[in-house]
């Protein structure tokens, strides 16, 4: 089971799993994930609460700067190797020796077998996203986006009831966003089986950390469902379709752009999703609804 303590843990998996054959060795560096401060509440109280400990993170590949990422920092070293993947700079985990965090210097430094082809080209052009901390992504990453093959409706589907045991299951973790806030969620599943959960002070972090998890274990995306609490932007279509996830399920909504995209990769889009409410945008095929009873409509009677 996942750690489900009174303290709410940012990073959980259900069961470890083997990394894949020459995997990179990774430090174990999760950072302190909130701070307590004293507020002032609007009755003029005086009282401690805690919140996200964010803190940047640089990453360096082969002792040559990449990118700053603003983290909450529960399990470094996968985000960065997510990142990697998400940026298509590595094609397989293999190609990484080591991954190194250090928090004295807020650094990660990263080791590859044999060098980034052309990292410097690739890492030319850089597009600021709407990911929360102003996420950064290297080149035209959707140039080659209509080479991937997910599964088709008759290998990957989900149904309704499936769908309420997934918000239930996210409705009672015990997390960080439930203590301290300002956080984002997300998580894998098999059906209604929570397979990894992580939070992160944005969602593209928390998408990638996931990414790395699976990338590292050797966990195929087909036959299983993201789930975010965030928006469903452009950017987190794209980064489940590399993850080879066809399905998406998330508490917020979708931008025309993530809508757009998700459509033309035959992605289905469950945006709205809470208790047992939601919206599917794209994808009808895959899904096997089971409607539930309307609802009789509220009589006013005036007095």
């Amino acid at each position: 089971m996942l750690h489900d303590s009174a303290e709410p843990q940012a990073f959980g998996v259900p069961q470890a799993l083997s990394p894949v054959p020459h995997a990179p060795s990774l430090t174990q560096a999760a950072g302190v994930l909130m701070r307590e401060i004293s507020v002032l509440d609007e009755c003029g109280d005086r009282r401690s609460i805690h919140i996200p400990a964010e803190r940047p993170l640089t990453v360096f590949v082969d002792r040559r700067e990449l990118v700053t990422l603003m983290t909450l920092g529960a399990c470094p070293e996968l985000l960065v190797l997510g990142y990697l993947c998400n940026q298509r700079l590595i094609g397989h985990v293999s190609e990484i020796e080591s991954i190194t965090v250090d928090w004295d210097v807020s650094a990660a430094a990263v080791r590859t077998r044999h060098g980034v082809q052309d990292i410097e080209a690739r890492t030319a052009h850089r597009v600021v996203t709407t990911g929360c901390g102003q996420g950064t992504v290297f080149g035209d990453l959707m140039s080659g986006l209509d080479a991937l093959r997910l599964p088709g409706p008759e290998q990957a589907r989900i149904r309704q009831s499936t769908l309420h045991g997934m918000l239930e299951v996210m409705r009672q973790r015990n997390s960080i966003h439930r203590k301290a806030g300002s956080v984002h969620g997300c998580a894998l599943f098999r059906g209604a089986e929570l397979l990894m959960f992580v939070e992160d002070v944005g969602r593209h972090n928390a998408i990638d950390t996931i990414a790395g998890w699976m990338a590292l274990h050797g966990v195929v995306g087909g036959d299983k469902t993201f789930y975010t609490t965030g928006r469903l932007t452009s950017e987190m279509v794209m980064k489940s379709a590399q993850m080879g996830v066809p399905i998406i399920v998330s508490r917020n909504g979708v931008t025309a752009m993530g809508h757009e995209l998700a459509t033309r990769l035959g992605i289905t889009l469950f945006g709205r999703a809470a208790n047992r409410h939601f919206l599917c945008y794209t994808g009808f095929e895959r899904f096997d609804s089971e409607p539930e009873p309307q609802r009789a409509p509220v009589r006013v009677v005036s007095g």
